[in-house]
């Protein structure tokens, strides 16, 4: 029997809910279906939002050869083979690569050319941002739709679908805990429905109890984790920052996500204190990146040891905030002419550059903050 979310998943744009910016009348992607428009696009936003089913109903609107492969199990032979299979439609051959984020750069260096020539069509569907996930050479050969997640009105739409009667309360809960996701709140009330007659909200509680809080990865507990982690780290205790970093890990949180908040903290925290934290922490980044689960782990392990371990000192990331404060209050302060780029002979007439010497010890800063300090070593 086919789950509650595949039984009412919209088959066209006007069952459709959420979106309006990108299917609403006149909008992209609306008029990219309509019209049958052939391009490679990625589809940027959270969980349970439709990006699968606008998937679909754009492939079908091309009559075209569909597939869909999870990057999170799917490497180069999946590939190939689609490519190479000579299918029994005449359309064309669309990919629907969900997780694409999981691609390491080797996996999405491989697709490139099917996608540059044409051999397929490929949408992804990431709940990362592209610009830091997808290499750049795939991502300048595709559109970006960024998704929203939906609204309260939306969700109650969703649920209204089911068919299957809500006391207000309980309708509230399920929208509250699924935040924006049709696909949870689809799934937490058809797991109620099977274990009770009627769907309250003591039997939700029941029924979904802390699981919720395992396979939401917008919930509380995925923040309390990640700012567990970073605390321990802050506090020089390698030992909690090791247990956090492994209740991340067995719960199937992004390396990348968890690499990326080391790359931050080394910078933040610890700086000028030791400042090989910053490349160790990038090489951690770049290792995660080419490595992937479940080998990926060691390597954060190693990170959160370090890191851990390192002096800490706030300084550069104070001085930068200063300096911030500063810039957004003053705004475009006139820079000093002496300092001034002079690539032309009338910029040097009017005095740029002149006077400029390499280490003077004159404050460079201009005039309204002359004497103004942002760097201030053990702040």
């Amino acid at each position: 029997m086919e789950p509650l979310a595949a039984t009412i998943r919209p088959k066209n744009l006007d069952e459709f809910v959420g979106q309006a910016d990108l299917v609403g009348e006149g909008r992209p992607l609306r008029v990219a279906i309509e019209e049958k428009h052939l391009f490679s696009f990625l589809l940027w936003g959270p969980p349970g939002v439709g990006k699968t089913t606008l998937a679909r109903i754009y492939a079908k609107s091309l009559n075209a050869e569909y597939h869909e492969l999870s990057a999170v199990s799917a490497g180069k032979d999946d590939i190939r083979t689609i490519v190479e299979n000579e299918g029994t439609l005449f359309g064309p051959k669309i990919l629907f690569l969900d997780e694409i984020h999981r691609f390491n750069k080797a996996q999405q260096d491989f697709l490139l050319p099917y996608v540059e020539t044409g051999k397929l069509t490929l949408i992804g569907a990431t709940t990362e941002n592209p610009s830091f996930e997808v290499i750049p050479a795939l991502l300048s050969r595709t559109r970006v739709f960024v998704l929203k997640e939906l609204s309260d009105p939306e969700m109650k739409e969703i649920l209204a679908r089911t068919g299957v009667a809500l006391e207000g309360a309980a309708e509230e809960w399920i929208i509250r805990i699924a935040n924006g996701d049709a696909r949870q709140a689809l799934a937490m009330l058809e797991n109620t429905k099977k274990l009770y007659t009627d769907v309250t909200v003591e039997n939700l509680e029941k029924a979904v109890q802390d699981r919720r809080l395992r396979f939401d990865k917008k919930g509380d507990e995925h923040y309390n984790t990640v700012s567990a982690f970073i605390k321990s780290m802050r506090a020089s205790q390698p030992d909690a920052a090791l247990y956090y970093l492994a209740r991340m890990i067995a719960g199937g949180e992004d390396p990348k996500f968890i690499a990326r908040r080391m790359v931050i903290f080394a910078s933040e925290d610890i700086g000028m204190e030791d400042p090989q934290a910053l490349p160790l922490a990038n090489a951690v980044f770049r290792a995660v990146e080419t490595i992937g689960y479940p080998e990926a782990g060691i390597n954060l392990s190693h990170g959160a040891v370090y890191l851990s371990l390192a002096q800490k000192s706030k300084a550069a990331y104070n001085a930068y905030t200063k300096a911030l404060a500063a810039a957004e209050t003053h705004g475009n302060l006139p820079i000093p002419p002496k300092i001034r780029n002079a690539p032309t002979k009338l910029m040097k007439d009017q005095g740029y550059g002149k006077g400029y010497e390499r280490y003077t010890k004159e404050d460079l800063l201009p005039e309204e903050l002359k004497g103004e300090k942002f760097w201030e070593p053990g702040s």
